[in-house]
Order: structure tokens, then C-alpha cells, then sequence
């Protein structure tokens, strides 16, 4: 196994998450691709973990904080990584150390960079990117909203611990007379992105009687006055993103708001 920098003959996959062969991820994929080159120009860096047989198997993504979805001062903050763990596809490449490799490597380089500590997020629940496995590999936790915990790792004694960005706007007033689609935006994540396709998809179904609009929060100080991210909101009420959500689920939410408009 060896780990390599992002190169132009990977970066589709690593757009997709090493998921290419799914249809919906390749149409989130483009949203991703774009915040990708953008932040490339801003310090994003992106690893590959590469088995013996030269298979792709394992990413990481990582940039300055100030430029991520969190409050940090001189730190690199780590959106994703992820070690493909299915059977379709490429297969799973889970339980070999790809994982380990990436974020030691991610590590050496963010010091090498003139970072004062890294950081990264996880679930506390037992799901993917759990915050369990980064506190095995030294970190500790600096923040907690919900499910998510903002972990990190000082490598100096002026690391000052970084914090999520809590809800600090009104969410924008409903479209009278329609039902209201409200989707934060950000575009680093795969799964976001297509949680937003289908929130868009499903609201188009319904024409004139749906409006669907998207605030894009991709920049750190958008970040800071909304507080949010690749959330979904339907007539101001959230629904839930973590993992991909079912498409027929946010089109039934849709129509059962629709229902209740005045003929």
C-alpha cells in the first residue's frame, strides 16, 4: 500500500467518493468537482491510499480551517475520510490500515504546512466517520452539536481549540401561497450534495406549487452568519440529512405540505 497526492487521473473518483459506478453520484459529483477546483486555489489537500495491485482504495481531504465549515485559527480541518467499505464496486478495502496511513500522512503534512494542530468531525454514534476512531488515534473532543463531534489534535502549545458555528440567522421567511424548499449549500460532501439533488428533484415534480431555492454557505464567512450546512428545510422544518436520504421520503414530505395548500 502506498499513499499518493490527488492527481488529474483520479480526481473524478475522488469527486464521486470512489462511488463512479453509482448513477446519483455522478450527478452529485459534479456540484463536489466544483467546490474542489475552487478550493484547491485555497489550500485544499487530497490524499489517495492505493493497494499492492495499484486499486484506489481510500481518501482524505484536508485544508486550512479557516477556509472549512468550522471556527478555528491555524489549523487544518479534515471534511473526509473515508476507506471504501462496500462490496459493489471497487470492493471493500476496510480493516487493512488505509485509514490509518491517510491520517498520518494528512498529519505530516498539515505540520509540515505550519498548522498548529488539526482537527476533524465525527458521529459519536457508530456510523460512518465515527469520532471514536479519531480519538484512538490521539484526538480530543473541542465541540459538540447534536450527533457531531468536533474533534482535534494540537501539535503546539498555542493551538487554540476550535468550535462549530451554531445557527445565528432566521431561516428566510416562506414564499407565501407555496410550499418552501430552503437548502444550505456547501458542496464539499458527496452525500450532501445528493441529498440536495433529490430535495431538488422532488420539488420540481410539483411545478408552480413548489419554490426550491438554495443559500449557498461554501464560504467561511457565510458559514459564520448562517451557521448552517448542507441542511434541507421544507416550510421551515428540517428534514434529516445524515445519511443519503430516500428520495420517495422527501418527496412524500413535499407532497403532504402541498395537500395543505388553499385550492
Amino acid at each position: 500500500m502506498k499513499i499518493i497526492e490527488l492527481a488529474a487521473e483520479h480526481k473524478a473518483q475522488f469527486a464521486c467518493c470512489l462511488e463512479e459506478e453509482s448513477t446519483e453520484a455522478k450527478d452529485a459529483g459534479p456540484r463536489r468537482a466544483c467546490w474542489i477546483d475552487r478550493f484547491l486555489a485555497r489550500g485544499l489537500c487530497a490524499k489517495l491510499a492505493v493497494d499492492d495491485n495499484g486499486m484506489v482504495g481510500g481518501m482524505i481531504q484536508y485544508l486550512p480551517i479557516e477556509q472549512s465549515t468550522v471556527d478555528g485559527r491555524g489549523l487544518y480541518f479534515i471534511p473526509c475520510i473515508w476507506v471504501h467499505g462496500h462490496k459493489t464496486g471497487r470492493g471493500n478495502f476496510q480493516g487493512h490500515g488505509m485509514g490509518r496511513a491517510l491520517l498520518a500522512a494528512a498529519e505530516a503534512d498539515a505540520r509540515a504546512l505550519g498548522a498548529t494542530g488539526m482537527a476533524a468531525w465525527g458521529l459519536w454514534i457508530p456510523v460512518w466517520m465515527k469520532a471514536s476512531w479519531f480519538k484512538k488515534h490521539g484526538y480530543q473532543k473541542a465541540d459538540r452539536n447534536g450527533v457531531s463531534l468536533l474533534v482535534w489534535k494540537p501539535f503546539t502549545a498555542e493551538a487554540q481549540k476550535p468550535r462549530w458555528f451554531r445557527p445565528r440567522r432566521e431561516l428566510p421567511a416562506n414564499v407565501p401561497g407555496k410550499v418552501t424548499v430552503t437548502a444550505f449549500v456547501n458542496g464539499w460532501c458527496m452525500v450532501g450534495n445528493l441529498n440536495l439533488e433529490r430535495a431538488r428533484r422532488a420539488a420540481a415534480e410539483f411545478g408552480d406549487w413548489v419554490v426550491y431555492r438554495e443559500i449557498d454557505v461554501s464560504e467561511h464567512t457565510a458559514m459564520a452568519e448562517w451557521g448552517r450546512s448542507d441542511e434541507i428545510f421544507i416550510n421551515g422544518k428540517p428534514v434529516f440529512a445524515g445519511p443519503p436520504v430516500n428520495y420517495e421520503k422527501i418527496r412524500r414530505h413535499i407532497e403532504k405540505q402541498v395537500r395543505r395548500l388553499p385550492a
